[in-house]
């Protein structure tokens, strides 16, 4: 009875919506980029084994994967300030609710 109570909530329902969301397009966003990435290598190798600079030791391939990483811990940055505001802000109001 309590659980359909929860479900059945705007408040619950719109919450399960905007966290499947954010899930789906950061998720969508890392692995379109990682695809990217692998795809790059497996068919023009040729573009990350260039030098950054002439004569750098440091190739393009090594920035990319570099910039991959830093791109997860943006992701996960955003999924960390978004939860923190918005998501409990509404499962603080479902909880009010729910009282």
């Amino acid at each position: 009875m309590e659980i359909e109570r929860i479900e059945g909530h705007p408040v619950f329902r719109r919450l399960a919506f905007e966290r499947s969301c954010l899930g789906r397009v950061l998720a969508a966003a890392m692995a379109g980029t990682y695809f990217a990435y692998i795809l790059t290598i497996a068919f023009r190798p040729g573009l990350l084994g260039r030098p950054v600079a002439e004569g750098a030791a440091t190739t393009w391939g090594i920035v990319a994967a570099a910039g991959l990483l830093a791109l997860g811990f943006v992701l996960t940055a955003i999924y960390v300030v978004i939860a923190n505001t918005r998501l409990d802000a509404l499962s603080e109001r479902l909880r009010e609710d729910l009282r």
